[in-house]
């Protein structure tokens, strides 16, 4: 049986393919932080309703994502971590292993601003190193803005690509390719693309 496809055909069976393929890394970084979550707020001996009070998330919310079946934005997931008063790669740490090679391909972002604004936890704050390191895409024109981390935080990025603009401690800083900065983090910040390309840049977020 000789089965003949056209490209329109082939085509489709690729976006299928690939949109099968997000939705399972989708699934799979939504259960981590769904079983990371749960255990983090059975270890601190908070029921539901309190870590309601404490994050300022709904209740419904905090359940559906418990369950795997939310899609959490980042600044969602700040206000769980710092509700908890845990840092927020707690939240997003995946399974230990000796060492590690993390393809950025492979892990399903947090979005922000729509999705203009993606967030690829490389290596979490996983083992207690009180540090972790991140790969940002903020398209043109997108923004977010981050709650503020634990006490002490500090940021350290470096921009590879674009130029954006950061707001920490009421004060303005424009960063742009081949430059970096450190600022503390414990403080409502955001961070704006203010060029005419998709910013690239590298996070480490030092939590002493």
């Amino acid at each position: 049986m000789i089965i003949i496809l056209h490209l329109y055909d082939i085509i489709n069976i690729l976006c299928i393919i690939l949109s099968i393929g997000r939705r399972i890394f989708l699934d799979s970084m939504n259960m981590i932080v769904a079983k990371n979550i749960k255990r983090l707020r059975e270890e601190n001996k908070l029921s539901m309703d309190e870590l309601v009070r404490l994050s300022g998330v709904s209740k419904s919310m905090l359940a559906q994502i418990e369950r795997g079946d939310g899609n959490p934005t980042i600044s969602t997931l700040w206000k769980i971590s710092n509700g908890m008063k845990v840092p927020f790669d707690a939240l997003t740490v995946r399974p230990k292993s000796p060492y590690e090679i993390v393809k950025t391909a492979e892990i399903q972002p947090l979005l922000e601003d729509g999705g203009k604004v993606r967030n690829y936890s490389l290596f979490p704050d996983n083992e207690n190193r009180r540090f972790a390191v991140y790969y940002l895409e903020l398209e043109e024109g997108s923004y977010w803005e981050s709650e503020p981390h634990l006490r002490g935080t500090t940021e350290f990025i470096t921009i590879f690509t674009g130029k954006i603009e950061i707001l920490a401690d009421g004060q303005s800083f424009i960063v742009e390719k081949g430059e970096s900065i450190r600022f503390r983090a414990d403080t409502i910040h955001s961070y704006k693309n203010i060029g005419n390309e998709t910013a690239i840049l590298h996070m480490i977020l030092f939590n002493p």
